[in-house]
C-alpha cells in the first residue's frame, strides 16, 4: 500500500464513480483501476461494491476511509511541518 493508492482510494469514495475520480486526479479510469484492485488484494478485502451506476463503499471500505483520512492529513500536516 502506498500513499498515491490511498488518495486514489479517497478521491473515488468521495466521487462515487471511477470516471469521475480518475477525470479530478487527471488520469485514465483503467490505471485507477488498477490501483485500487491492487489495495483490495493486498488488504484482502473489498473496499467497494461497484455497480453500473457507480460504486459504493463496503463496511470494510467506509473503516479503511477513516483511517485512509487521517492518513492523508498526517502526511500534509508532516510536510508543512517539514517546510517550515
Amino acid at each position: 500500500m502506498n500513499l498515491k493508492q490511498i488518495t486514489y482510494f479517497l478521491a473515488v469514495a468521495e466521487a462515487g464513480q471511477m470516471t469521475a475520480a480518475a477525470k479530478q486526479l487527471h488520469m485514465a479510469q483503467p490505471p485507477l483501476s488498477y490501483q485500487l484492485k491492487a489495495l483490495e488484494a493486498e488488504l484482502g478485502v473489498r473496499l467497494f461494491e461497484r455497480g453500473s451506476r457507480g460504486v459504493r463503499l463496503t463496511g470494510s471500505g467506509q473503516q479503511f476511509m477513516t483511517y485512509a483520512q487521517q492518513i492523508v492529513e498526517t502526511v500534509a500536516a508532516a510536510e508543512n511541518a517539514a517546510r517550515r
